[in-house]
């Protein structure tokens, strides 16, 4: 679709959602909220509980209402609710862009440029962080580095997954859902008080799904992008006295599905031999059916196990002037497949290879924080934090024979161990009763080891004395001091102005090799096959942000708007992908000169009555790079960063009617992007994906005084499919086509 059609599509959109007010003025007012008033969020984005509207920060929050409303089931699902945003399921993983600033290195090695978090916690693997979404009170996504409160790999922002906790009230309930391929769904949910110091709450989930692609290979396998998870949360809450309570909350994700969710970059372009893709016309099911046949090997049945689970407990303390807060949790995370890959090894000419892969990954963090209250006129934060990952992981490659690679290629690694310390603090000060000044910083040290090899084998075990093992061998330790300056003031009781200075930083990395006269696994590194250190190792990605905003609300709190504008001065961007080096394919790191980032967010709400309500988002973003030189000869300047479209326009309408003793609740939701690029600088080939328009349906009923709901849903009404990642060989994951649900819930 081109830019000049979705102008068009905007333009209709806008058009007939805004005549819709019309007949919505006129309609009966059945909302929740009596007086049409938009309802206030409380967020924890500062590490304090406050209205969404007071924080002087670039966020977007969806309830967990919300959530299930829409029929966004994981955060994968969630990112075209939200400006500036890509949140895609890539095949190694969710791969998380805001604003521009992303990542695309998903190995033991690489670190996200945004932090993923549940109920605060971390959680360091992408593999590991695309789980259903189960019980959920809100999602918060905060847009620009978050250095000081949220530490490292916060360049992009943060994006976290809050639960409900355990209540007072005794409740529960039960959904159901069944829908297009095969889709079905049961999740439920019990809040149980024990007495006044205890509550429990359990919520538990199964989802199924079959493939969205279609298999054209010439074999029997069922291929990938579908669903078989299950996912359980047990939480207590314990008050110990008037001042101290404990939050104990223990998770588990086991995921059963398929590796194989790819499809060549031909279903999408023609011309890429040429070093220019160019997007080629195909109906939906061509654009999803695989029939790429291996000349060299027949492929197996893929598969995926993917086993995440985790124990948290966060204590609040009352001293009195300050609050004492601890959050410490440990979590694992095991995952095997079998993938199926196309393997582009020249233009025109791809191989199958087959990979095998397991990994089992255990993180550690414990966060002691305390924070004043806020009565006074200066209100200040301070905290330690310490973070510890442990991994081990065997990859090993097949069918690679046809560019001179033994049966076996091997990636043996482990221990590798990923460690981070940081002190932090920061503080705002009341000047005037409408005006406040914060700064604040975190000093940060990580240390990286690793010890592995690329082993070239004859058979599945390594043999020595017939097989070649090259060691991978490195250690890295980098530290840095972010900081934060900000003034906001209210310029009336309902409208925020601010203003932040703030920098992020990602931690650096190495890639494959070794250094001269080191060793691994007991080998040594040769010196013929020794990489220099400016090779082995990648730098720290730097991110300074400048960005002013607005939050108002208005016509009686019948309206909301959200402005903010921003300018980054990036530097050392960590780009990945598979080059030849020494003979052999490796994934390679390297850091991009710098980058340009900068834009306007605007959010808007409108209750024109009291069972109506509009929402917008407008984003424009203007993402490039400033100095690149991939290969070291074409120069990149001025090409967009990936998955940055220059505008985007969301409009949402929701409209509740008094239907018998019942409402029914009819909404609508559309997005419409201009064109993007997803860039492969190892190959020097960039893809261009156009814009487009994608836009869901849903339709609610609820009986007056009923336990029961019913809600049909339809996402990607159009039935249209794009690239959400291309890789180094052509492997192109692509979005999902239009589906249908319907679901019931039962609450008690």
């Amino acid at each position: 679709m081109s830019n000049r059609q979705v102008r068009s599509n905007l333009t209709l959109l806008a058009a007939a959602i805004a005549g819709s007010f019309a007949y919505a003025a006129q309609a009966q007012e059945t909302g929740a909220v009596a007086d049409g008033q938009i309802q206030e969020v409380l967020v924890t984005a500062q590490r304090r509980v406050a209205p969404e509207s007071k924080t002087p920060v670039a966020m977007s929050v969806i309830t967990g209402a919300q959530l299930v409303k829409a029929g966004l089931d994981r955060p994968s699902d969630i990112a075209a609710r939200l400006p500036g945003v890509h949140l895609d399921g890539a095949a190694d993983g969710l791969r998380i862009t805001i604003r521009g600033v992303s990542n695309a290195d998903a190995t033991d090695k690489g670190e996200p440029s945004a932090a993923f978090m549940l109920d605060g916690v971390y959680i360091a693997r992408p593999h590991a962080q695309n789980g259903a979404f189960l019980d959920i009170d809100r999602v918060e996504v905060l847009r620009g580095p978050q250095g000081t409160l949220y530490g490292r790999n916060t360049t992009a922002g943060v994006v976290n997954i809050i639960s409900n906790a355990p209540g007072k009230q005794l409740e529960g309930a039960v959904g159901m859902e069944a829908g297009s391929y095969g889709a079905r769904k049961i999740d439920g949910v019990l809040n149980l008080p024990v007495n006044d110091a205890l509550a429990l709450r359990a919520a538990v989930s199964a989802t199924r799904r079959d493939s969205l692609l279609r298999n054209a290979q010439g074999t029997p396998h069922e291929l990938g992008l579908d669903r078989d998870d299950r996912a359980a949360r047990l939480s207590a809450k314990l008050a110990f006295n008037a001042d101290a309570s404990l939050l104990l909350r223990y998770d588990r994700t086991v995921q059963h599905d398929n590796n194989d969710v790819i499809v060549p970059d031909t279903n999408f372009y023609s011309g890429i031999e040429t070093g220019n893709p160019t997007w080629r016309d195909a109906s939906t099911t061509e654009r999803l059916t695989n029939a790429f046949v291996p000349p060299n090997t027949v492929p197996e049945q893929g598969h995926s196990r993917r086993d995440s689970q985790g124990l948290s407990a966060e204590l609040s303390w009352n001293l009195g002037p300050a609050t004492l807060h601890y959050l410490g949790a440990r979590r694992q995370f095991d995952h095997d497949f079998l993938v199926n890959y196309y393997y582009r090894i020249v233009p025109g000419f791809a191989l199958g290879v087959r990979q095998y892969f397991e990994g089992a990954y255990d993180q550690d963090s414990h966060e002691l924080r305390i924070a004043t209250k806020d009565s006074g006129r200066v209100t200040a934060q301070a905290g330690v934090y310490w973070f510890r990952e442990d991994m081990t992981q065997l990859a090993t490659f097949r069918d690679l024979e046809p560019i001179m690679l033994p049966p076996y290629y091997v990636f043996p690694a482990g221990p590798i161990v990923s460690k981070s310390r940081a002190v932090f603090g920061q503080a705002t000060w009341r000047v005037l009763d409408n005006l406040r000044l914060t700064a604040g910083a975190r000093a940060t040290r990580d240390d990286k080891t690793r010890v592995g090899s690329t082993n070239l084998q004859a058979g599945p075990v390594f043999n020595p004395a017939t097989d070649l093992a090259l060691p991978n061998a490195a250690a890295l330790e980098t530290s840095k001091t972010t900081w934060r300056l900000g003034v906001d003031a209210d310029l009336n009781p309902s409208t925020l102005v601010y203003g932040v200075l703030a920098t992020g930083y990602k931690s650096g990395g190495f890639n494959d090799g070794c250094l001269a006269d080191s060793s691994a696994l007991g080998v040594a590194c040769p010196a013929a096959l020794a990489v220099p250190e400016a090779a082995l190792v990648y730098r720290p990605e730097t991110l300074k942000s400048y960005e002013l905003g607005l939050k108002t609300r208005f016509w009686a709190n019948r309206a909301s708007l959200n402005l903010a504008a921003y300018k980054y001065d990036y530097s050392n961007l960590q780009l990945s992908g598979v080059a030849m080096v020494q003979g052999v394919p490796r994934f390679v790191t390297t850091n991009a000169g710098v980058a340009s980032v900068k834009g306007l967010e605007i959010e808007g709400s409108v209750k024109p009555v009291a069972s109506a309500r509009l929402s917008a988002t407008l984003a424009f973003t203007d993402a490039h790079y400033v100095d690149y030189t991939p290969d070291g000869i074409h120069s990149w300047a001025g090409y967009k960063l990936d998955r940055a479209p220059s505008a985007v326009l969301t409009l949402g309408y929701e409209q509740g009617f008094a239907v018998g003793s019942g409402t029914l609740t009819a909404s609508a939701f559309s997005r419409s992007a201009r064109s993007h690029t997803i860039g492969v600088p190892s190959q020097l080939l960039r893809y261009r994906i156009p814009g487009r328009t994608e836009t869901d349906l849903s339709l609610g009923y609820a009986q007056a005084g009923a336990p029961w709901s019913l809600l049909l849903r339809v996402r990607n009404l159009q039935d249209k499919v794009a690239p959400l990642n291309i890789d180094s060989f052509g492997m192109t994951v692509p979005s999902a086509p239009r589906t249908v649900s319907l679901r019931m819930d039962y609450r008690f």
